[in-house]
């Protein structure tokens, strides 16, 4: 299993969004970066991802779960890029923000640390654990 982190703005589509929307899940659609896309690419099913709300808040508050993998997105008119969908698997106790992240030194080599504009990014073990723990699972 990989794990990953994908941000969203929470007046666009927030985590109560994501768990209004059950098991069915969601795309996650709009995409516009190749880097991300790769990352999407990269996804399997049953991998998990942090659900982080950037903008307002700016903090992972969630936990997600890839259950289709990625496929062309049929909101790009191009055909240029991909969506996986997701399903929200558990709230996290505790947000960890970004400040929290980045005052963490064991966090320095994050992703969201290091590249916090990337929208969809990976996540080590370490990191993931690191987190969960934090976030009280």
């Amino acid at each position: 299993m990989a794990y990953w982190l994908l941000k969203s703005e929470p007046d666009v589509f927030s985590w109560a969004d994501l768990v209004a929307k059950g098991d069915e899940g969601e795309p996650w659609n709009g995409v516009r970066n190749h880097t991300a896309k790769l990352n999407m690419m990269a996804m399997k099913t049953g991998d998990r991802a942090f659900f982080y709300h950037s903008q307002e808040g700016k903090e992972i508050v969630g936990i997600a779960e890839v259950i289709a993998e990625a496929y062309p997105d049929p909101t790009d008119p191009k055909g240029k890029f991909v969506c996986v969908d997701v399903k929200a698997v558990e709230p996290l106790p505790r947000p960890f923000t970004l400040a929290q992240a980045k005052a963490d030194p064991a966090l320095s080599a994050m992703s969201l640390v290091t590249s916090f504009r990337l929208s969809v990014q990976p996540v080590t073990a370490e990191e993931w654990n690191h987190i969960c723990k934090a976030g009280g699972l």
